[in-house]
């Protein structure tokens, strides 16, 4: 079999490397330099450490290394997405569009059409179920990421490989330090790649400025404080309102008027909510309620997150003219639009769909 391997430099990326080798496979180490270019003021993503652990990795194992670059297509479709739904007020979600659009589309595209599977060093794995390969969650639920890849498409789901996918983290940890690789160690990556070092509101700043509104009590109607534009601010919020007197938690904004609207202590009832509408809904493989004999407009049974945690929530799904519909079992705290809603099977194994979450007012 023929193996492109999208390698980071990370110990996950790596460790899958040495997996493929010891089950026989000679795959190709790819590189992706997706960070922004220089021209928009800013720094790749520690790039140049990456590089030298991906070389690294192809002269030990006598595996050949490509470095690419996808940093125009990243640029118009990654960052454009993420800055043009901060000014639409939304939360986007930039890792699930890199995985959909980057990984696993335009480097497809490019330089995917000679292999047979495209390897990533995500914690998942896939299922054959009547002939349809479905996503399926990791071993480790902590680390589990199918949430950032429940956007992706049955035909990339069918040319993924997830290595790593059976391991917990601890046990990763040890291949890596048992095979001497120079990743074992290195601390996991955190928040927005394409950011690198830059503070994200230094970041949304550089292109959508600073627009002064007001911060207001949504019980009580009280002006108690300014903000400079409620694209700093995002649904679920405590810190970085400048309020004393709190906690303060973002439960509403207002585009139009730029109001950030806030509420008062630790648990408030308005970060609430049990009711999530999605657009977009995108079923990764066959329908599996479909599979189960179940018509459209039914309520099945299910679980889902609407964030990356280790956390399953019990709801029901319903398909409502043309959006979905989840229902939770319980009131969850900070349904934000513009991020995803993601479904699973309710033994938590297979991960069904996902659809960008949209208000309820």
């Amino acid at each position: 079999m023929n193996i492109a391997a999208l390698v980071s430099g990370g110990v996950d990326s790596s460790v899958a490397i040495h997996l493929l080798k010891e089950q026989g496979y000679e795959p190709t180490i790819f590189y992706i330099k997706i960070g922004m270019e220089d021209e928009h003021g800013y720094i790749d993503c520690p790039a140049e450490d990456d590089m030298t652990i991906v070389k690294w990795l192809g002269k030990h194992y006598g595996l050949k290394v490509e470095i690419v670059s996808l940093h125009q297509e990243y640029w118009d479709n990654v960052v454009a997405y993420t800055i043009e739904n901060v000014k639409k007020g939304l939360t986007p979600n930039p890792d699930m569009m890199c995985n959909k659009l980057i990984k696993f589309g335009y480097f497809d595209q490019k330089w995917g059409a000679g292999f047979d599977k495209i390897a990533t060093g995500h914690y998942a794995g896939t299922t054959v179920i009547e002939n349809n390969t479905f996503l399926s969650t990791a071993a480790d639920k902590v680390k589990d990421q199918t949430y950032f890849l429940a956007q992706m498409n049955n035909l990339q789901i069918n040319r993924s490989m997830f290595p790593i996918g059976h391991l917990q983290k601890s046990e990763l940890r040890q291949i890596a330090l048992n095979a001497k690789l120079p990743s074992a160690m290195r601390k996991d990556s955190q928040g927005i790649c394409f950011l690198g070092k830059v503070n994200y509101n230094d970041f949304i700043k550089r292109y959508l400025g600073e627009k002064k509104g007001k911060i207001v009590c949504l019980e009580t109607g009280k002006v108690l404080g300014e903000h400079k534009g409620y694209w700093f601010h995002t649904i679920g919020q405590r810190r970085g309102t400048g309020l004393s007197g709190g906690p303060w938690f973002v439960v509403k904004k207002d585009t139009e008027q730029n109001i950030v609207y806030v509420s008062q202590g630790y648990d408030p009832e308005t970060q609430y909510g049990n009711v999530i509408n999605l657009k977009g809904f995108n079923y990764i493989a066959a329908n599996p309620y479909t599979l189960a004999g179940v018509e459209n407009g039914e309520k099945v049974n299910c679980l889902f997150k609407i964030r990356h945690t280790p956390e399953f929530t019990e709801g029901e799904l319903e398909k409502i003219n043309d959006i979905y519909r989840i229902r939770s079992a319980k009131k969850i705290q900070g349904i934000a639009a513009g991020q995803f809603g993601v479904v699973y099977d309710t033994d938590a194994k297979i991960c069904i769909a996902s659809g960008e979450i949209i208000s309820n007012d």
